[in-house]
């Protein structure tokens, strides 16, 4: 399952990223913040996930990168509410309420899907 999650997610963050650069700096639908520094960002992390989904043999490293990515979000959702611009790094618009969400539920479901639902599989293999 950890697996299909970084394969499934990681493609979607890459075209997040991808669309994000293409749209320019005004924000997405009104509501989602586009700036470089984040398309970036979506574009690394995407990557990363895409590649160990599809790459990597070892599930625990799969595991690990996928946990490891969902810890990020969730702190970029919380840090998100508490300084939208992240400190001079989205100086444009910041981030606004639903990019907040949508990391935080991005952070969750990584870390459930890498050490939660990871560990109940193993303990039942």
């Amino acid at each position: 399952m950890v697996r299909t999650y970084a394969k499934v997610v990681g493609v979607i963050v890459i075209l997040l990223g991808v669309v994000g650069l293409l749209a320019g700096e005004d924000p997405l639908l009104g509501a989602v913040n586009i700036e470089v520094a984040e398309d970036i960002i979506h574009l690394l992390s995407g990557g990363l996930m895409a590649y160990v989904g599809f790459a990597v043999r070892d599930t625990d490293v799969v595991r690990k990168v996928v946990g490891a990515i969902g810890v990020i979000y969730l702190l970029v959702g919380l840090l998100g509410f508490v300084a939208p611009g992240l400190f001079g790094l989205l100086p444009q618009y910041g981030y606004s309420v639903v990019d907040n969400v949508i990391h935080l539920v991005l952070g969750a479901a990584g870390i459930a899907v890498a050490w939660v639902v990871g560990d109940t599989a193993r303990a039942r293999a």
